[in-house]
Parts: structure tokens; sequence; C-alpha cells
């Protein structure tokens, strides 16, 4: 409804500016300009994320300085604390950086988006850069229609950056021919009211172009023109870097509860930095002037010195709330919850997680993850093993033994609760993933979905076990009864071997250890298929129990082999560079064979 109401109105007024003032048009055509610019810019940045910027993100968080200092730089390169953020909501929904580390990173954010007010009032003002504007636009729409991806980021950041400069170069000269008809610091408000008044309008101008970067550029130029008093430039800056929130907002309505929480922080800052900010002003303006003085800015210079107080107004609330983020974390955690979800209901696919291919990546492997641990129940209860059980440190012989209760489990209801929807919103989000990927990427989101269908595959062989297996749990016939004993301890087995390479994550060696599971239970496949020989041959067990056990025996090595190649990439969680030289590494079904061969030969050899 306000949506409705809001554009309307912008555009009347913008309509009735256009038509009582001429100059009126070349401001808003600025502006208009500049946040093209920016959209180009974050475009082109964005070509650089598929890994680079991921991978920067995941070592730059482990300690709080570190997240902060991740904000400043990358916020000061990119010219965006939108990006940023939108960039760390993304991460912070995937589950690939904590809540503190994401509050570091807003914060350091603000801080680098300081860096865009230094540019402009020391470079922007003083330089014809609509010179370098034209250069920068004809080099970069150039590159922008080439199809190498990296050609075409570079040429959005050149389009973006040739945008910037000539939106700043149309703002200045749109104010400088303002004043010949309308000064409009005839309207300048003094005292606390004018601080209240201009930090709302500063506000109301960044929610509407949601970029605090155009609302300090269009202050900053207004301010070299003196169509605003510096007083009221202040309180401006002050209004902007609350406005700046609303992008952060936005991205949250899309994200989990995480998501929400950083945006809330991020409000949190914003409005305490500028309520001590307004507080405290007229002590700021001096100590602004202080430091103006120190670093050699002209007592008249007001472009520079807003620029010191935007930088310095920031650092003090980056100096009050820091200390505070331990506490932060708390009450947000306490006041946003997660939602009570089934666990059919996915966890970690949400819009957020698409503005990135590799937060796409993690988002699926993460939703795979819980997928398996869904699945992971039901295989147990069809084995008639509690999963508690097969993950303990007990010996699986004996607690198969001791488990001769069979488990009532309708695996088709089950499937249908708890996996087959679930499975079907992650091919759902596959889909729509890839299409902005690179290849490399969507290749990665292939092998997952790939991971998911093995675990569907699994509970479907798990099905087929179960019922004989259910029948001959206490059969009279002991040997029968072994033999699915076996069978169970072999998928058990498998299923604990694998959760121990889940716990220890980027372990190379313990990604590799798969091969000796895939031999062993090969093996142990082997020497059922002669067990079985042997206990026909010998009268042991009945035709009718010969077949029930071949068939079994053959879903029960599908199962172990369908988790044991979801879990040699679902367990994978390094690199792609490291994922793709672990599975290089990995031995496939032929040289296994050969190895089992070998084996074979050799023991033959020391018995002879």
């Amino acid at each position: 409804m306000i949506r409705k109401i809001l554009l309307p109105t912008i555009l009347g007024i913008l309509a009735y500016g256009f038509w009582i003032s001429p100059d009126f048009k070349q401001i808003a055509a600025g502006v208009a300009i500049f946040l093209f610019g920016m959209l180009a810019l974050e475009e082109g940045f964005k070509a650089f994320t598929g890994g680079l910027l991921e991978n920067l993100l995941r070592r730059t968080t482990d300690k709080l300085w570190k997240s902060l200092s991740f904000g400043v730089v990358t916020t000061t390169i990119m010219q965006s604390s939108s990006l940023v953020s939108v960039i760390t909501i993304s991460f912070l929904s995937a589950g690939l950086i904590p809540l503190a580390a994401g509050i570091g990173i807003i914060f350091g954010a603000n801080l680098g988006t300081t860096t865009g007010a230094w540019l402009v009032a020391g470079f922007g003002l003083k330089v014809k850069i609509s010179a370098y504007a034209m250069p920068m636009l004809v080099f970069g729409i150039i590159l922008v229609f080439q199809k190498s991806r990296e050609l075409k980021g570079i040429g959005y950041v050149l389009a973006g950056l040739g945008f910037l400069f000539l939106g700043i170069h149309h703002m200045k000269e749109g104010f400088d021919a303002f004043k010949g008809s309308i000064d409009l610091a005839q309207y300048a408000v003094a005292g606390y009211p004018g601080i209240f008044l201009f930090a709302l309008l500063g506000l109301v101008a960044t929610v509407v172009m949601q970029s605090s970067h155009a609302t300090l550029v269009l202050i900053i130029t207004a301010l070299a023109a003196q169509q605003i008093t510096y007083e009221n430039a202040l309180a401006l800056a002050i209004g902007a870097n609350i406005g700046t929130t609303i992008t952060a907002i936005i991205g949250a309505l899309s994200a989990n509860v995480e998501g929400r929480r950083l945006a809330a922080a991020h409000l949190i800052f914003n409005v305490v930095t500028a309520v001590v900010a307004i507080a405290l002003i007229y002590k700021l303006a001096i100590a602004v002037d202080s430091i103006s003085a120190w670093l050699g800015i002209a007592e008249t210079d007001y472009t520079l010195k807003l620029a010191v107080f935007h930088t310095l107004f920031n650092a003090l609330g980056i100096a009050l709330m820091l200390p505070l983020i331990g506490k932060m974390v708390e009450f947000l955690e306490k006041r946003f919850q997660r939602r009570a979800r089934t666990a059919a209901e996915p966890r970690f696919l949400n819009d957020a997680a698409f503005e990135l291919g590799d937060t796409a990546i993690e988002a699926v492997r993460k939703e795979t993850l819980h997928l398996y641990d869904n699945a992971f129940d039901i295989i147990a209860s069809g084995l008639s093993l509690q999963a508690d059980e097969i993950l303990a440190d007990r010996s699986l012989e004996n607690i198969v033994t001791a488990s001769r209760k069979p488990i009532t489990i309708d695996i088709d209801k089950e499937y249908n609760d708890n996996v087959k929807n679930l499975y079907a919103e992650i091919v759902g989000f596959i889909g729509e993933a890839q299409t902005s990927m690179t290849s490399d990427q969507a290749d990665e989101l292939f092998e997952l979905r790939a991971a998911g269908r093995d675990i569907v595959e699994a509970i479907k062989d798990t099905k087929h076990l179960q019922k004989n297996l259910s029948n001959y749990l206490n059969a009279d016939n002991i040997d029968i009864r072994r033999e699915y004993d076996d069978l169970r301890r072999q998928v058990a087995r498998v299923m604990r071997q694998l959760d121990n390479v889940r716990k220890v994550g980027e372990d190379s060696a313990a990604i590799l250890s798969i091969d000796t599971l895939k031999m062993e239970v090969k093996e142990t496949d082997n020497r059922f298929d002669q067990n079985l020989d042997g206990l026909v041959r010998k009268h042991m067990i009945t035709p009718q129990m010969a077949t029930s056990l071949m068939n079994d025996g053959s879903y029960a090595y599908d199962v172990s082999k369908h988790l044991i190649k979801m879990g040699e990439i679902l367990f994978s969680t390094g690199s792609m560079a490291i994922r793709e030289a672990e599975r290089s590494l990995a031995l496939d079904d032929e040289e296994m064979v050969v190895l089992m061969e070998e084996d074979v030969n050799n023991q033959t050899g020391v018995n002879r």
C-alpha cells in the first residue's frame, strides 16, 4: 500500500520540479546517472564473486577485527555498502559466517562508506571528472558485450565508474546553475530544529534512492555550491546514515532469521550512532575543526570538513558499539527466534542465498545434509536399529545382536512426509540458482543434486530390504538370522563411518578414507555371496530363504553404495580445487576391482 502511494508521489514531485526549473532537471539527471552507475558497479563486482570474495570472507571472519577490516576494505573498493550488506546477509543466511562476524562486517562497511565522501570532496569537485567519464564509458560498454564473464565484469566496473563520475558532474553543474535562480540556503534552519529537520530529509532522500553514497554526493555538491549551510549538511549526513539501513532491511525480508538479525543490528548501530552524533554535534564540529587544521584542510573548505565529520561520527559509533557486540548478539538471538519447522521444511533455501553462487551452493549442501539426517532415521529404523545406537561407541556386532525387536515403520509414509517434498524443494532451488552461475558452480550443484538422489535411492532400497529382514529377525534358523544380522551390520557400519567423516570436516585424509570403506563393502559383499553358496550347498537354509537372502544382499549392497557416493560429494567442504583433487584421487569401481584381484592373487601366492 505504501509503495503504491510513494511511487506516484515521487514521480509527481519530480515532474513538478522539471516544470518549474530546467536546472532541477540536471540535478535529478545527475542523481539518476549516479545511481545507474552504482548498479553497474555492483553488477561488475558480482562477476568476481565466484570464489575470490567468498574465500576471502571465510578467512577474514574468525576474529572480530578481521571482520571489521573486511567491511572497511570491501566497501572502500566497491564503493557500495549496500552490496556488502547484501553479500553479508547472503553468507549469513547460508550459515557460512556467524552473526558476530556479520555484525563486524556491517560496522566496517559503515566506516568504509565514508571514503566515498573523501573521494568526491577531495577529487570529484576539484577536477573535471567528466573528462575521465567518457573513456571509461566507451571502454566499459565495449567490454560489457564480450562473452567472457571476467571481461564483462571489468566492463561493468568501468561503465559504473564512468556513470558515477558523469552523475557527480551533472549534480555539480546543476547546483551551480540553480543558484542563479533560486538560493536554497535561504531555507536553512539554525539550531537543533534545523538538525532534526535536515536529518529527517537526509533519511528520506536515502530511503528513496536506497544509496547513502548518492545522498552524500548530493549533499557535498549542494554544499560546494553553497545551496545548503555547513550545519544543515552535517545533519543531512547523519540522516543518510540512518536511511542506508533500508537496503539491509529489504534484503533481510527474503532471508532467514539470521539475515533479519543482521538487519536489526545494522539498524541499531546506525540509530545509536545518529543519536550520539546529534547529541554531540557541536562538540564534534569543534573536533572536526581541530582535525581539519591538523590535516591542512582550509577553514572554509566545508566539503572536506563534511568528509571529516562523516568519518569521525562513524568511527565514534564503532568505538561505542564494538564492546557491546556480544550483548547485541544475545539480544538479537532472543528477539528473533527461529520458527519451529517440521522435518520436511527447508531450513537454508531462501532468496538471499541466490545472491551469490557460493552461498547458493552452501545452502544446497546444508539442505542436503538436512535431507540425509531425515533419511538416516528412516534407514536405521528400516534395519530395526536405533539411529543413536548406530552413532554410539559400542560394538556394532553387540548392538545388532541385541536388537531383536522389529521396529514397525511405514517407509513410504516417512518418505512422503519427511523426504520427498524436501528433495523437491532442493531440486527446484538448484534449477533456479544455476541460471546465474559459472559452469564450475553449476557442476557443483549438479553433484549435490546427485547426492540427494543417492539418499532417496538408499531409502527405496531399504524399503525392499525391510520386509524379509523383519520376518527373519527372530527366525528359528540361526544361519539365516546370522546372515541378516551381517547385512544390518554392513549398512550400519557404513552409516557410522560416514558420520565420522562428516565430523572431521575438511580433512582430506578422512574423505579419502571412504576408499577404504568402498573396499570393505565390496569385500563384504563378495564374502556374503560365498557364504550364501555354502549355505545352499549344505542345505542349511531353504531355497526360499536363499532367494530372499540373495535379493536382500543386493539391496543392502546398493544402500551402502548409494550412501558412500553421497558421502564423497556431501562431506567434502573445502574449496572447489580441493574437492576436485580429492575426487580425482578417489578410486572408481574398475580400479577397486583391480586392487581386489591383486589382493586375492597375493593371498593365493602366500598360501602356496
